[in-house]
């Protein structure tokens, strides 16, 4: 029997991710040519609120490299803003709340909150100034939702669930704006979309939509993966919401015909999921590096599975530049 892995692309890591991880290195790779990756003082070249991007093996490779990685500020030491230490905020963006605690110490602070993400943050404050209710459509306690809430919770609305639509209360005058977690699908927003205008008919949508580019395209290319497989290997971290999710994607595009597996790395393979399989088909979440991907077709070719056939839905072109803090401290050493 031949056997096969089915690569999607696109995979793997979007531009914000891309330029989130790219930040935490340049003022890594800044430190060191300066001298300062180890400091007499013994502060760290750089703070990081929250994991840059959901992958493991990322923040472990960059906290190999000397990076301090923190679930919050308190965590810092006051010397630390005094010393001029940066502190990167992740590419899922932070609360007002945060931004005004790091201000208020004195902190050197580098936004790397992926663009898109700053979007929304963006369109709930003007919507709240033009005397908008939001309804946001999120998963609860996920770092890009507490961000975006946070912006103006007596006005923001989470909701996961369609189910939860039934717990919202407006009256047709209430100005009524619908956003979304940017890692959310269209499929997977579908049903609760459907259910608020059923609900609320005079609901308004956004001028575009938040849906995450790589999010989409991902998405596309596994559901063909899918097709042409018969069981599939997601690489991606389980705190990823887009990796669970192209999880999802890939079980519902199999069906009864195999299982859908979600792998941190190679590692985590089990050679009894492809017993009786002809072609497995691989991709990997947006904020995962491509030697874990290719760690996995390492490890499936020793298993038998010698051919890769690649399946292309879209070439990706995006770039988000550094951010400005750094682009600043770049034109300033020139």
């Amino acid at each position: 029997m031949s056997r096969s892995v089915v690569l999607a692309d696109p995979r793997g890591f979007c531009a914000g991710v891309d330029r989130a991880i790219l930040t935490v290195q340049t003022i890594l790779k800044a430190a060191e040519s300066s001298g300062k990756l180890h400091r007499d003082d013994g502060l760290p070249p750089v703070y990081v609120r929250r994991q840059i991007v959901h992958n493991r093996h990322v923040v472990e490779d960059l906290a190999g490299q000397g990076a301090v990685f923190v679930q919050e500020l308190a965590e810092i030491p006051d010397e630390a803003a005094a010393a001029g230490i940066p502190v990167v905020f992740s590419a899922h963006g932070v609360s007002p709340e945060v931004v005004a605690e790091a201000r208020q110490r004195g902190m050197h602070i580098v936004d790397a909150t992926c663009p898109l993400v700053g979007k929304v943050h963006r369109e709930v404050l003007r919507f709240v100034r033009e005397g908008y209710e939001i309804i946001y459509i999120g998963h609860k306690g996920h770092d890009e939702a507490v961000g975006v809430v946070g912006e103006s919770p007596e006005h923001v609305h989470l909701i996961e669930h369609a189910d939860d639509v039934a717990s919202l209360d407006f009256t047709p005058g209430t100005k009524l704006v619908l956003l979304s977690q940017t890692t959310l699908s269209v499929d997977e927003t579908a049903d609760t979309i459907a259910a608020l205008k059923a609900r609320f008919p005079w609901i308004e949508e956004p001028p575009s939509s938040d849906i995450c580019y790589a999010t989409s395209n991902r998405q596309a290319a596994v559901k063909l993966v899918a097709q042409q497989s018969d069981c599939v290997v997601i690489v991606g971290s389980a705190n990823s919401s887009n990796s669970v999710r192209l999880m999802e994607v890939a079980q519902e595009g199999l069906g009864s015909r195999g299982r859908a597996y979600r792998v941190d790395d190679a590692g985590e393979l089990d050679a009894r999921w492809f017993q009786d399989v002809e072609n497995v088909g691989v991709s990997s979440g947006a904020s995962v590096p491509e030697e874990l991907v290719s760690g996995v077709i390492d490890a499936l070719r020793d298993l038998g599975f010698t051919g890769v056939k690649s399946v292309e839905t879209i070439k990706e072109n995006m770039h988000f530049v550094l951010p400005s803090e750094l682009r600043r401290q770049s034109s300033r050493s020139r």
